[in-house]
């Protein structure tokens, strides 16, 4: 992947929709977005006015919550990702 996030971004991808109990998959227009998403990439961190960088907290491969409409959507290679700011991520799954 030739994208390098800088900051305190990370890169994720929304997991799959999931199909309903009765075993009916919805079309994608008819689904609500889900929330769980996977770390794909992380920036270097924040960087104080003292010019010190804050590491993330998140790592490549954790599975997090974010918001239903956070973020700015972009596609590479074929594959839908959201960049967003590590702040914007709600919980990390334990």
């Amino acid at each position: 992947m030739g994208i390098r996030l800088l900051g305190d971004r990370v890169m994720v991808q929304r997991a799959d929709a999931e199909t309903t109990a009765g075993g009916i998959h919805l079309p994608e227009s008819a689904q609500e977005r889900p929330q769980k998403a996977e770390v794909i990439a992380v920036g270097e961190g924040r960087r104080l006015d003292s010019g010190k960088v804050i590491a993330p907290d998140l790592k490549v491969g954790d599975t997090v919550i974010i918001s239903k409409y956070g973020g700015t959507e972009i596609t590479v290679d074929g594959k839908d990702y959201l960049i967003m700011e590590s702040g914007q991520v709600l919980a990390k799954e334990a």
